[in-house]
Protein backbone atom coordinates (compact mmCIF):
# COMPACT_ATOMS: atom_id res chain seq x y z
CA UNK A 1 0.00 0.00 0.00
CA UNK A 2 2.91 2.34 0.75
CA UNK A 3 4.43 1.70 -2.05
CA UNK A 4 1.31 2.77 -4.47
CA UNK A 5 0.72 5.69 -2.72
CA UNK A 6 4.81 6.80 -2.97
CA UNK A 7 4.34 6.30 -6.83
CA UNK A 8 0.81 8.54 -6.59
CA UNK A 9 2.70 11.36 -4.87
CA UNK A 10 5.90 11.01 -6.98
CA UNK A 11 3.35 11.58 -9.89
CA UNK A 12 1.69 14.25 -9.06
CA UNK A 13 1.50 17.22 -11.55
CA UNK A 14 2.50 20.26 -9.42
CA UNK A 15 5.73 17.95 -9.00
CA UNK A 16 6.54 17.24 -12.30
CA UNK A 17 4.45 19.97 -14.70
CA UNK A 18 1.53 18.91 -16.59
CA UNK A 19 1.44 15.80 -19.05
CA UNK A 20 2.01 17.11 -23.32
CA UNK A 21 0.14 15.51 -25.15
CA UNK A 22 1.15 14.13 -28.87
CA UNK A 23 -1.95 12.71 -31.15
CA UNK A 24 -0.75 10.84 -34.00
CA UNK A 25 -2.17 8.88 -36.85
CA UNK A 26 -1.03 5.80 -38.81
CA UNK A 27 -1.02 4.40 -42.03
CA UNK A 28 -1.16 1.24 -43.58
CA UNK A 29 1.85 -0.52 -42.94
CA UNK A 30 3.41 1.56 -40.53
CA UNK A 31 4.51 -0.60 -37.87
CA UNK A 32 2.86 0.39 -34.86
CA UNK A 33 5.63 -0.77 -32.27
CA UNK A 34 8.77 0.86 -34.26
CA UNK A 35 6.51 3.95 -35.34
CA UNK A 36 5.79 4.43 -31.33
CA UNK A 37 10.16 4.14 -30.64
CA UNK A 38 10.84 6.16 -33.61
CA UNK A 39 8.56 8.89 -32.63
CA UNK A 40 9.81 8.88 -28.78
CA UNK A 41 13.44 8.41 -30.20
CA UNK A 42 13.11 11.74 -32.38
CA UNK A 43 11.63 13.94 -30.02
CA UNK A 44 13.85 12.79 -27.37
CA UNK A 45 10.82 11.82 -24.83
CA UNK A 46 11.87 10.62 -21.73
CA UNK A 47 8.56 9.71 -20.30
CA UNK A 48 5.44 8.90 -21.42
CA UNK A 49 2.28 6.62 -21.79
CA UNK A 50 -0.38 5.21 -24.26
CA UNK A 51 -3.29 7.33 -23.34
CA UNK A 52 -5.79 5.29 -25.72
CA UNK A 53 -5.44 3.76 -29.40
CA UNK A 54 -7.60 2.84 -31.64
CA UNK A 55 -7.26 1.01 -34.99
CA UNK A 56 -6.66 -2.07 -37.05
CA UNK A 57 -3.60 -4.02 -37.68
CA UNK A 58 -2.77 -6.26 -40.33
CA UNK A 59 -1.34 -9.28 -38.17
CA UNK A 60 0.65 -8.98 -34.47
CA UNK A 61 2.88 -10.60 -32.80
CA UNK A 62 2.06 -11.07 -28.51
CA UNK A 63 4.54 -12.45 -26.24
CA UNK A 64 2.10 -14.35 -23.20
CA UNK A 65 2.91 -14.42 -19.48
CA UNK A 66 5.41 -16.71 -18.76
CA UNK A 67 6.11 -17.99 -22.07
CA UNK A 68 9.61 -17.39 -24.30
CA UNK A 69 7.53 -18.20 -27.25
CA UNK A 70 5.52 -15.17 -29.34
CA UNK A 71 2.24 -16.22 -30.99
CA UNK A 72 1.20 -14.67 -34.15
CA UNK A 73 -2.11 -13.15 -34.51
CA UNK A 74 -3.25 -13.11 -37.92
CA UNK A 75 -5.06 -10.13 -39.15
CA UNK A 76 -6.78 -8.01 -39.81
CA UNK A 77 -8.51 -7.49 -35.94
CA UNK A 78 -9.21 -4.55 -34.78
CA UNK A 79 -6.79 -2.42 -31.30
CA UNK A 80 -9.55 -2.79 -28.45
CA UNK A 81 -6.59 -1.31 -26.46
CA UNK A 82 -3.00 -0.53 -26.14
CA UNK A 83 -1.54 -0.16 -23.12
CA UNK A 84 2.23 1.06 -22.41
CA UNK A 85 5.46 3.26 -20.90
CA UNK A 86 7.55 4.59 -23.40
CA UNK A 87 11.22 6.29 -23.19
CA UNK A 88 13.93 6.85 -25.17
CA UNK A 89 15.73 3.75 -23.44
CA UNK A 90 12.65 1.35 -24.43
CA UNK A 91 9.14 0.68 -24.43
CA UNK A 92 6.74 -1.90 -22.84
CA UNK A 93 3.66 -2.35 -24.57
CA UNK A 94 0.54 -4.73 -24.43
CA UNK A 95 -2.39 -5.01 -26.69
CA UNK A 96 -5.68 -6.27 -26.90
CA UNK A 97 -7.23 -7.08 -30.25
CA UNK A 98 -10.40 -8.54 -31.36
CA UNK A 99 -10.64 -10.11 -34.48
CA UNK A 100 -13.42 -10.42 -37.24
CA UNK A 101 -15.83 -13.05 -35.11
CA UNK A 102 -15.05 -10.55 -31.85
CA UNK A 103 -12.86 -12.83 -29.67
CA UNK A 104 -9.53 -10.89 -27.92
CA UNK A 105 -6.18 -11.96 -27.59
CA UNK A 106 -3.55 -9.88 -25.67
CA UNK A 107 -0.34 -9.99 -24.62
CA UNK A 108 3.30 -7.79 -25.09
CA UNK A 109 3.67 -6.15 -28.23
CA UNK A 110 6.85 -7.41 -29.90
CA UNK A 111 7.87 -6.40 -33.46
CA UNK A 112 5.92 -6.83 -36.43
CA UNK A 113 2.34 -4.76 -36.55
CA UNK A 114 1.71 -3.37 -39.54
CA UNK A 115 -1.34 -1.56 -39.35
CA UNK A 116 -4.24 -2.28 -41.82
CA UNK A 117 -6.52 0.63 -42.09
CA UNK A 118 -5.18 3.48 -39.14
CA UNK A 119 -4.07 3.62 -35.69
CA UNK A 120 -5.07 7.03 -34.32
CA UNK A 121 -2.54 7.19 -30.47
CA UNK A 122 -2.75 9.57 -28.26
CA UNK A 123 0.28 9.79 -26.07
CA UNK A 124 0.83 11.81 -22.85
CA UNK A 125 4.57 13.13 -22.49
CA UNK A 126 5.07 12.96 -18.61
CA UNK A 127 7.99 16.31 -18.02
CA UNK A 128 9.93 15.53 -15.04
CA UNK A 129 10.23 12.18 -15.03
CA UNK A 130 12.91 9.74 -17.07
CA UNK A 131 11.92 6.17 -17.60
CA UNK A 132 15.10 3.85 -18.08
CA UNK A 133 15.33 0.20 -18.40
CA UNK A 134 17.56 -2.20 -16.65
CA UNK A 135 18.29 -5.63 -16.00
CA UNK A 136 16.31 -7.09 -12.83
CA UNK A 137 17.60 -10.34 -11.68
CA UNK A 138 14.47 -11.06 -10.18
CA UNK A 139 12.84 -11.51 -13.49
CA UNK A 140 15.63 -11.69 -15.98
CA UNK A 141 14.26 -8.64 -17.85
CA UNK A 142 14.92 -5.07 -18.65
CA UNK A 143 12.29 -3.37 -16.14
CA UNK A 144 10.92 0.00 -15.46
CA UNK A 145 13.49 2.79 -13.24
CA UNK A 146 11.33 5.81 -12.51
CA UNK A 147 13.80 9.30 -12.22
CA UNK A 148 13.36 12.58 -11.51
CA UNK A 149 14.96 14.90 -13.96
CA UNK A 150 16.86 17.48 -12.58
Amino acid sequence: MLRCLLLLLLLAPAAHGDPIYHVMRLHPNQDLRQTLIDFVKSHHIKAASIVTCVGSLKQAHLRMAGRPDVLTVEGPVEIVSLVGTLGESGVHLHASLANNQGPVVGGHLVEGAPVYTTAEIVLAELPGLEFQREPDPATGSNELIIKEKP
